[in-house]
């Protein structure tokens, strides 16, 4: 009995002893975490009322001149603010090999909120998986639209980050790129959340839906990279296609609602319609082209798009009615109501100061055909914008403290039966902006 328990003794001791060594191998981890993000406060003044989101923290252009009864412009009127709602959290991770590739993932979220009645509140940025082969990249998620290029972005202090002159979106997608030496092909299928087309009901990510056809994107790059020259040249192009359905039906009054009175009793009828089923579409291109030129002192980029429909990338643009096809049924036809706008950006490369100079403008072109609204865009009244900034940061560190002066310019008039605008009126704001930055 006692050599039965004294075996009994020796078996528990060397599993115990197994197990605890094998607890205090060193192994290395499935996954890998990294958590980073930004702290960023802002203070904002601008010379009159402005076209914006959150507050102000992401400016489009000027309103307009806005007369009072003595002709005084109710519009001209500063406004200041501190906001910290870019402030963003960054968790990056990296997992074991699958189907022959590295496999890594992001999750991004800042305090932006995603309409202007929820600022303060966390939202979605960026959340999506990579698998990356030696020359090819599979990416499946949210994020940047691929007219967004961020390596060709303008360093900008302000949240707008160039927009309306540029693209600024982000979209749930699936996007193959492949790289062929220096050149790299990117392929991209995309709906939309929070940019989103402008239709009947207001901005709204049904357009896109109801087409069943993705928002499609082919690019080209051509990059020539020297780490350890501190160089690099860029060069780029994109076609972009998109499809949305408006509407899915249409209403017809019949007989206006009205009252009658019955015995000194009023009774109310309610009008009268008809609704009818419509799958009119109203489709559009865009297309961009952009280089970045970086030597070790300055880096210099510069782009430029055309949008039939340039409502979702936060440009002024979009679409409007053309006319009835069915007077009858309420059925109408659409047309695109188009936008061209430039930009470039140059600044040191500093490592302690930097320096920088952001210009951009944007034309609309109105439409190839009449139009008899409604407008489904942004700024149908204005015939273009331009804007010149200027900036310094100051770097220590993870601490950024960095002041930009800005001057955006909108003109207003009068549309035509063209969708352009004639006998317009400029009216400008000066931003005058302190971004201070905590990286960690």
């Amino acid at each position: 009995m006692k050599k039965h328990f004294l075996l009994l003794n020796i078996i528990i001791v060397l599993s115990v002893s197994e197990l605890y060594a094998q607890s205090n191998e060193k192994k290395t981890p499935l996954f890998g975490l990294d958590l980073s993000g930004l702290i960023k406060t802002d203070f904002i003044y601008d010379s009159r009322q402005t076209v914006n989101l959150r507050e102000g923290s992401l400016l489009f252009y000027p309103e307009p001149f806005l007369p009072d009864a003595e002709g005084n412009d109710i519009n001209a009127k500063s406004n200041f603010n501190i906001l910290s709602v870019q402030t963003k959290l960054t968790l990056e991770i990296k997992g074991p090999d699958a189907l022959g590739a590295k496999t890594s993932g992001l999750i991004e979220a800042e305090f932006f909120g995603n309409v202007n009645p929820n600022i303060n509140v966390f939202r979605l940025r960026h959340a999506y998986i990579k698998l990356n082969w030696p020359r090819t990249e599979l990416l499946i998620g949210q994020y940047w639209h691929p007219l967004y290029e961020t390596r060709c972005n303008p360093d900008v202090i302000s949240a707008d980050a160039g927009l309306p002159f540029k693209v600024y979106a982000r979209n749930p997608q699936i996007r193959v790129s492949q790289e062929i030496g220096n050149l790299k092909v990117i392929l991209s299928a995309m709906t939309q959340i929070d940019f989103c087309s402008n239709g009947p009901v207001g901005p709204n990510p049904r357009y896109l839906r109801n087409s069943v056809l993705p928002e499609l994107n082919f690019q080209l790059q051509y990059i020539i990279k020297d780490p350890k020259k501190g160089t690099e040249f860029l060069v780029g192009a994109g076609i972009d296609y998109l499809l949305l359905t408006p509407a899915l039906t249409s209403e017809i009054t019949l007989q206006n609602g009205y009252d009658t009175v019955i015995n000194n009793i009023v009774v109310h009828h309610d009008a009268v319609t008809a609704v009818y089923k419509t799958n009119s579409q109203v489709q559009g291109f865009s297309g961009s082209l952009f280089t970045k030129i970086r030597i070790p002192v300055i880096t210099f980029k510069l782009g430029g798009i055309y949008s039939d429909n340039g409502h979702a990338f936060s440009m002024i643009g979009g679409y409007a009615v053309k006319s009835y096809t069915n007077m009858e049924k309420g059925f109408v036809d659409y047309s695109n109501v188009r936008t061209i706008a430039a930009w470039t950006d140059i600044s040191t490369n500093g490592t302690k100061w930097q320096a920088g100079f952001f210009g951009g403008y944007s034309k609309n072109l109105g439409s190839v055909n009449n139009v008899i609204g409604p407008y489904y865009s942004r700024g149908a009244n204005i015939d273009h914008l331009y804007r010149f900034s200027g900036r310094f940061v100051y770097i220590a560190n993870k601490f950024r403290f960095a002041p930009e002066l800005e001057y955006t310019v909108a003109a207003y008039g009068k549309i035509d039966e063209k969708a352009s605008v004639y006998d317009s009126r400029e009216v400008g704001n000066f931003r005058i902006m302190l971004g201070v930055y905590y990286y960690f």
